[in-house]
């Protein structure tokens, strides 16, 4: 049993002041430090700096681990270039990428604060650095494949992928599943898929609507998609459209991550199925896709979450420049109540959305905690705060372990 003793605590939804919290792997107790140590006599007492700050680690819902070999590689600006320039410099990527280039990426995201991640695995590469991290990890296993002369293989693959998932054993690690998008995968893939998540409980998440390409292809089987699919899969016409796509997911939470072409219609059915956004907006800018309309998404009473992508469409595996990112390119939002939505995107509601027991500082929940130096006593506008000057995080648990001290 352990205790903290910041100046102000962060829940994320209250900014309480001179409050302790007493925990081991889970938060026993919020109250005076008097009332604690009475309480938890035997307790160590942590004594933390003025102006300290401790508020919920942050949760990344999406990344891809396996391609953070790249820098400047791929092309940027245009969906459909960037593509391209994954297929021609997939060998390298993945190749160029072993267990020192995923660790790496790993060990930045807990520098920056991040204590659980949503790592979407294509090819199982990442599994053994994702098992062996310390953060709390869904490892959502990706299938993919739009060929129905190739659907028993591709399967058979996946489920290797996700067998071996769930073979690790350890606390803080949720084998999942991703459907890779609605123009990637064949119906019958989905199904068998989503047979196994509803049979088994597993997290499910999904790409949607990422780009224009995708609209025009689900939509008509024409645009940029066209001579792509004809080309590099003898593919004519899309597989399902969208409206089909998102009627398999009816009954099962879905994490769908990018959404920003969704129509009306679409943004009614993510709701009425309580469906989660998962928004990228660094990654949407740098392949030329636009951002997604949060105005419309609140007016939808859509849950939205906050994520990174992968190192193939973003310069950093960090939430916090994320959300000032994000910050700037919602102009039309009021200011401070984005920025505090966006600091319960990657904790709060990023928790619930994957159904974690973390992300908030209360008792009973899991004890993954930040504490951050503020240069002075906080006001009213902290969240702006937080997300413009980065202060410096000294320590880091996750269930209750200490990750890293500075103090």
């Amino acid at each position: 049993m352990q205790i903290l003793t910041p100046n102000y605590i962060l829940t994320p939804d209250v900014l309480l002041k001179d409050m302790a919290v007493a925990f081991d792997k889970t938060i026993r107790k919020i109250a005076p430090l008097e009332e604690l140590q009475k309480e938890f006599g035997d307790a160590d007492v942590i004594e933390l700096k003025k102006n300290s700050l401790l508020m919920p680690g942050l949760i990344n819902a999406h990344v891809h681990i396996e391609f953070s070999a790249n820098k400047t590689s791929l092309s940027y600006g245009d969906f459909i270039s960037w593509l391209y320039s994954v297929i021609e410099n997939r060998e390298g990527l993945i190749g160029g990428c072993g267990k020192e280039c995923m660790q790496r990426a790993v060990d930045a995201m807990l520098e920056s604060g991040i204590t659980t991640f949503g790592a979407v695995s294509s090819h199982g590469m990442d599994l053994e650095v994702c098992a062996a991290s310390p953060q709390n990890v869904v490892f959502f296993n990706e299938l993919i494949g739009s060929q129905a002369t190739m659907a028993d293989a591709l399967f058979g693959d996946f489920r290797s992928r996700l067998d071996a998932s769930k073979s690790v054993q350890r606390e803080g690690f949720y084998p999942a599943v991703a459907i890779h998008s609605p123009y990637s995968v064949h119906p019958i893939l989905i199904q068998k898929a989503l047979q196994i998540v509803k049979n088994e409980g597993l997290k499910l998440t999904a790409h949607f609507m990422e780009s224009n390409a995708e609209r025009e292809w689900l939509d008509k089987s024409e645009g940029d998609f066209k001579s792509f699919f004809e080309n590099l899969l003898k593919q004519s016409s899309a597989t399902s459209s969208a409206a089909e796509f998102l009627a398999s997911f009816e009954g099962q939470k879905t994490l769908f991550t990018h959404v920003v072409k969704a129509s009306d219609e679409e943004m009614e059915s993510l709701a009425s199925n309580g469906h989660t956004i998962i928004h990228c907006p660094i990654s949407n800018r740098l392949l030329g896709n636009g951002a997604l309309d949060l105005a419309k998404v609140q007016k939808h009473s859509i849950n939205w979450v906050l994520a990174t992508d992968g190192l193939s469409s973003n310069y950093k595996l960090d939430l916090f420049e994320e959300m000032k990112c994000a910050l700037f390119m919602h102009s039309n939002l009021p200011l401070l109540d984005l920025a505090r939505s966006l600091i319960k995107s990657v904790t709060k509601d990023a928790a619930a959305a994957l159904g974690l027991n973390t992300g908030e500082i209360r008792e009973g929940k899991n004890a993954d905690m930040l504490v951050l130096e503020l240069e002075s006593e906080p006001n009213d506008e902290l969240a702006i705060h937080l997300i413009l000057h980065r202060y410096n995080i000294s320590q880091i648990y996750i269930n209750g372990k200490l990750q890293k001290c500075s103090l």
